[in-house]
């Protein structure tokens, strides 16, 4: 096995929430293992401040928070990503750039957070639960067995992570 992390790039629409609070948990839960990215194709400009405060609070540093295009991903000179994650639903209908060294993919979509509506703690809390489900789907991520699978069984158990949490976040609403 090579010491070199892999590289992982959430990519959803506006980068403003969904795709940095995924970079954000990675980078904590894969430390040494993993090194994620973010980007959008549609990028807002900034993060979305509910996004950084609840990354505040929770400690994590949010200086690399920036909303971006993921051009800068599909450019020769950019990190040649191991794995690609939609996690908007926008984002996963959209034509992707063509990735060099062909990544795996995978569609973990959920609820825009930055769509809620209602009083600051109803949206605080929609920024929760997308920290909640994201946190989990990286959580049995990061503890794969990826070097023993083979590419068809390590693309299966990526598109259960995303649609295991989907089904249970659509059982309880």
């Amino acid at each position: 096995m090579s010491d070199k992390p892999f590289n992982v790039l959430f990519l959803c629409t506006g980068n403003s929430a969904r795709s940095i609070l995924a970079e954000a948990i990675l980078n904590r839960e894969g430390i040494g293992k993993f090194k994620g990215f973010s980007a959008g194709s549609q990028p807002k400009g900034e993060p979305n401040p509910y996004a950084l405060e609840l990354l505040q609070k929770l400690n994590y540093k949010t200086d690399f928070a920036r909303s971006k295009s993921w051009d800068e991903f599909a450019t020769p000179d950019a990190p040649q990503m191991d794995f690609v994650f939609t996690v908007c639903d926008s984002a996963a209908a959209e034509t992707c750039p063509a990735w060099p060294g062909q990544p795996m993919t995978a569609h973990w979509g959920l609820p825009d957070p930055a769509a809620a509506e209602g009083n600051e703690a109803e949206k605080r809390l929609a920024f929760a639960d997308s920290y909640r489900m994201l946190s989990n789907r990286i959580s049995i991520f990061v503890n794969l067995p990826i070097t023993s699978l083979d590419r068809l069984a390590l693309q299966n158990r990526l598109k259960e992570i995303g649609q295991a949490e989907q089904a249970s976040a659509t059982e309880t609403a």
